[in-house]
Parts: C-alpha cells; sequence; structure tokens
C-alpha cells in the first residue's frame, strides 16, 4: 500500500478513535454527573484525543501489518505521520473557524468600554442666519451599520470672521468607513458632509483640513478615544 494510502488510514483511525471515545464517555455517564461541564471539556480534550491516538495506532498496525514494512519503526513512522495531518487539520479548521467568526461578529471599534467619539466642527458661509443655540439643529451620524444621534457643544460655537462656526460630538460604535454626518438647521434644507477616518477611526489631537460641500459649507473633524484628550 503506498504511504499517502497508509496516511489516510491512519487520519481515519485517529477521527473514528475520537469519536468513539467521545460517544463512550457519554453513553456511559463516566464524568462528574455534578459538573456536566468540566467533564464535557475533559471528554473533548483529553480523553478523545488520547482515543485519536489509539485509532492511529490501531490503524496504522493494521495498514504495517498487511505490508512489507511490519516493523515496529514502520508503525511508529506512520503512526506519527497519520498523527502530523491530523494536528495540521484541526489547525486549519481552527482558524477557518476564527476568521470566519471574525468577519461575520459585530465589528464594534472599542469592545472593551465607551466609545471613541467623533468630534466635529461646521462652519457655514458668511451671512448665513445659524441659532446661536442647539435649539432647532439636528445632528445625525450616518454609516451603513447605523445611525446615532450626535450632541452639540454651544460652549464651542463661535465666529470665524463673518461665518458662523457649530461644533458637537458624536459617539463612533461600528469600525465602518462608510460615514457621513446629517446637519439640519430648522427651516432649512438638510446638510450631508461624507466624512473620511479610516474604519479603526485612530485617536488624533488636531482637527483634520476643512472639507467643503458645493453650498460653501465646510466641516472638519477629529476621533477622540477614550482616557485621551
Amino acid at each position: 500500500m503506498k504511504n499517502s494510502s497508509r496516511i489516510a488510514v491512519g487520519v481515519a483511525g485517529a477521527m473514528a478513535g475520537y469519536v468513539a471515545t467521545f460517544l463512550l464517555f457519554s453513553l456511559a455517564d463516566f464524568g462528574d454527573q455534578a459538573d456536566p461541564i468540566t467533564s464535557g471539556l475533559l471528554a473533548l480534550f483529553v480523553y478523545s484525543p488520547i482515543g485519536a491516538i489509539a485509532g492511529v495506532v490501531l490503524a496504522s498496525w493494521l495498514v504495517t501489518r498487511s505490508g512489507k514494512d511490519a516493523s515496529n519503526s514502520g508503525l511508529a513512522r506512520n503512526s506519527l505521520k497519520s498523527l502530523g495531518v491530523v494536528v495540521l487539520l484541526c489547525v486549519a479548521a481552527v482558524a477557518t473557524y476564527m476568521g470566519v467568526a471574525y468577519m461575520t461578529a459585530t465589528p464594534w471599534l472599542n469592545r472593551n468600554g465607551a466609545n471613541p467619539l467623533f468630534v466635529f466642527e461646521v462652519r457655514f458661509p458668511a451671512g448665513m442666519k445659524v441659532p446661536a443655540s442647539p435649539q432647532g439643529i439636528a445632528i445625525e451620524l450616518q454609516t451603513d451599520l447605523n445611525t446615532m444621534p450626535g450632541e452639540l457643544t454651544p460652549a464651542g460655537f463661535y465666529r470665524d470672521g463673518d461665518q458662523p462656526v457649530i461644533a458637537g460630538e458624536v459617539e463612533l460604535a461600528f469600525r465602518t468607513s462608510h460615514r457621513q454626518l446629517a446637519v439640519t438647521i430648522q427651516g432649512q434644507p438638510s446638510r450631508t458632509y461624507p466624512i473620511g477616518p479610516s474604519a479603526w477611526a485612530p485617536h488624533t489631537l488636531e482637527f483634520g483640513t476643512w472639507q467643503r460641500l458645493s453650498d460653501g459649507s465646510e466641516i472638519r473633524y477629529r476621533a477622540k478615544w477614550p482616557g485621551k484628550t
């Protein structure tokens, strides 16, 4: 029998030994019935792998015995090769699972606490009427994953020459590069500003450059992470 066939038989023996040991352990209630979780973990990660090793050795012995190389060295060599393939398959399966889990998991920006903030200023054209307080102004962050209302910062309102400037912030909850900020002033058309921090929105100390809309209004912004200024 070819070497690759012997390895395949060993791998099949390992799988059979693993499953058989797990079923035997489960059906015979060998574990601690008062602690089924620990018993299940022992079955999965201790007893069943021992059964897999026994299955490899048994399958390799049967194959080696029927071939020309029936020595102990041939049995050990085939068993080790089969176990190596099993280990590689397990590593590949775990890596695939972790990759799929990562790709399909909710892409939170910060899983460990408060979300980072998107801090912004909007500068309007000279002569435009803008409320001196947050009343009458609505802010909303829009992404492909969610929408989030923003909060204005009245203390940050100022005039840049003849141009009124409003300021505020909104939480960044998700990792996405598809973000825009909608600013609606009562009695005026809503303005939507494309915003371009990366999907991870790294913390920055200074505002970026002003970015202009076609109506002459402008926005600048930065990301502020918890615990940083």
